[in-house]
């Protein structure tokens, strides 16, 4: 896991670290990117369906912070993701990615497991079965 701070809902600066113990998916979007705009629901259904199993990170990448991420939150009315903000793209750098959304699944132990780009559809059989096997071995 890169070792970047960015903030927690709440405006605490996290790291990814402060998440293992259970894997976690973390999805670089945009408000202004409409592909992470369409993928938002669905990783809001997948963050209620495997909550027991997955900890879904939803990083906002918008340089103007919770200025235009909370109005959308709050639009949407997501009830599982909320929104993280990194408005200084740290992670964005790391990953070495310029294309949104990005996400990447790390197992508990915060090994990289895979990563993409692109959307994807968080309800359909892909997003399943690329997630199946960490979540049903989530020790690694």
């Amino acid at each position: 896991m890169p070792d970047v701070s960015f903030e927690d809902p709440d405006g605490v600066p996290t790291t990814l670290a402060d998440y293992t113990g259970k894997p976690v998916l973390v999805n670089l979007w945009a408000t202004w990117c409409a592909p992470c705009v369409h993928e938002m629901p669905t990783l809001d259904a997948l963050a209620e369906r495997e909550k027991q199993r997955l900890q879904v990170l939803t990083v906002s990448q918008d340089i103007q912070g919770a200025e235009v991420v909370d109005p959308y939150f709050s639009e949407a009315g997501f009830k599982n993701i909320r929104p993280f903000l990194d408005p200084d793209n740290g992670l964005n750098f790391a990953y070495k990615t310029g294309i949104m959304p990005t996400t990447v699944l790390y197992d508990a132990q915060g090994k990289e497991v895979w990563r993409m780009t692109g959307s994807l559809d968080w309800n359909g059989a892909r997003a399943a079965a690329l997630l199946e096997e960490t979540l049903a071995n989530p020790g690694g």
